[in-house]
């Protein structure tokens, strides 16, 4: 709590002396001249070709993948992931078009989005039932959309209120910015975005604190009468090195005074950079989490997520080729964000659960990826990936559905086919203007 009530004074206590108006020179711009288009979960291009002068940047984005799951479930859905929820067949995941402007200091966001990856993310938030006035039918369709304005204090200052991308977590909600396109499992248990209001705070040129006043974990709507409370800092004491710390307490259940704590803190470093040779770049980073639910009779023994990915990541031939590999893991005690891995139960998962006096899911996974970026427009995909659990969490070839695979069939007394590993190939493509 700490750092929280830290930053919540540090945002709001700005002194006015600190403000530019009459300063010769104006302050650098934030992270000015650094180079962080080799970030994990941060956009690579360096040209924008939507931009219009003194007004702002258009956004194109487009990510398509055909994923191939080895069990090859008789449903073609792929279970536990908000990345991929399909599997043999070719799918748009995300289609996104917007404008960003920063026009007199007025801030203005709005992105909007459509693609299968909405029913994974997006329509899944049970927020929009309480009460009336919403649905996930109009809101799922907005990436973002905030307003807000810019003060010439320090190196800059922010006020913005609309929906978010998530601050939360290393990896982004656009696959394009990530190392890998599957992203770590700790991400995939943690928001891709926000309804709120935030400050951005620019103290200096190479950091950044953040404070978030939300409706909830990755939700459009709350679930109590209170809000969530939110910070979040970046380091960026060069180019070759971010570090970052964020962190999150608000009330996440319908009708309780549960309470739910999180934080995540990462470390990103770029170790080798040449530009001629056979390898450009290499770099690696370290994403950890722990988080708790507490109140309503639980106990933090019993209610906790914690896990952790390391990465490493060489480019080849000028920044046109990469080589990633992911090593991550999650233990989710509780099991408070977990989502079920089929709406048919009984099932050896809720059978699983149902025998253990503390139910508990681990859940490792490995990732190889390659990629070919023959202009900072496009990216083609190739990956590998191998997960495994401790109690039955992924598809066999019986699906998750029903007996046939198709939602309108009579499931009766059919179970569906759960494993404990799973292993596939997705082959993806990224264009972003």
């Amino acid at each position: 709590m700490k750092p929280i009530l830290f930053c919540l004074l540090f945002c709001l206590s700005i002194p006015m002396w600190a403000t530019n108006a009459d300063s010769t020179e104006p302050a650098a711009a934030p992270f000015a001249g650094m180079d962080l288009t080799w970030v994990n979960g941060q956009n690579r291009q360096r040209d924008f070709p939507l931009s219009i002068q003194n007004v702002g940047t258009g956004v194109l984005y487009l990510d398509t993948y055909f994923n191939y799951n080895l069990a090859k479930p008789i449903d073609n859905t792929q279970t536990a992931s908000s990345t991929i929820g399909r599997t043999s067949e070719f799918m748009l995941n995300l289609a996104s078009f917007g404008f960003e402007a920063n026009y007199h200091n007025v801030l203005l966001r709005l992105w909007l989005q459509t693609g299968a990856q909405l029913n994974i993310v997006q329509e899944l938030d049970g927020s929009v039932s309480h009460g009336r006035n919403t649905s996930t039918g109009n809101l799922k369709f907005i990436r973002e959309a905030a307003a807000g304005y810019h003060f010439d204090v320090w190196h800059g200052l922010n006020l913005e209120m609309g929906i978010f991308m998530s601050y939360i977590g290393l990896e982004s909600y656009l696959t394009q910015e990530n190392w890998n396109y599957q992203r770590s499992m700790i991400s995939e248990f943690t928001p891709f975005y926000f309804q709120g209001a935030r400050i951005q705070a620019f103290p200096s040129s190479n950091y950044k604190a953040e404070l978030w006043l939300l409706n909830g974990w990755q939700t459009y709507n709350s679930w109590n009468t209170g809000l969530g409370l939110g910070q979040s800092n970046y380091w960026r004491p060069n180019e070759d090195l971010q570090l970052v710390a964020n962190f999150y307490l608000g009330q996440d259940d319908r009708g309780t005074t549960r309470l739910r704590f999180h934080n995540d803190n990462s470390v990103v470093a770029r170790y080798f950079k040449q530009g001629a040779g056979t390898i450009s770049q290499a770099a690696v980073c370290f994403n950890v989490h722990y988080g708790f639910q507490s109140g309503e009779g639980e106990t933090l023994e019993n209610e906790y997520l914690t896990g952790a990915a390391l990465s490493h990541r060489l480019w080849f031939a000028n920044n046109t080729l990469a080589l990633a590999m992911r090593a991550d893991g999650l233990i989710n005690r509780g099991l408070y964000d977990t989502p079920a891995p089929s709406p048919v139960a009984p099932n050896a998962f809720t059978d699983a659960i149902a025998s253990m006096s503390a139910p508990s899911i681990h859940i490792a996974q490995f990732t190889v990826t390659f990629d070919v970026m023959p202009s900072d427009f496009i990216t083609f995909r190739l990956e590998y990936l191998h997960r495994a659990s401790n109690i039955p969490y992924f598809a066999g070839p019986g699906g998750t559905t029903s007996p046939d695979g198709w939602v309108d069939t009579p499931t009766g007394s059919w179970r569906p086919d759960l494993r404990t590993f799973e292993d596939r190939f997705t082959l993806a493509t990224n264009v972003r203007l």
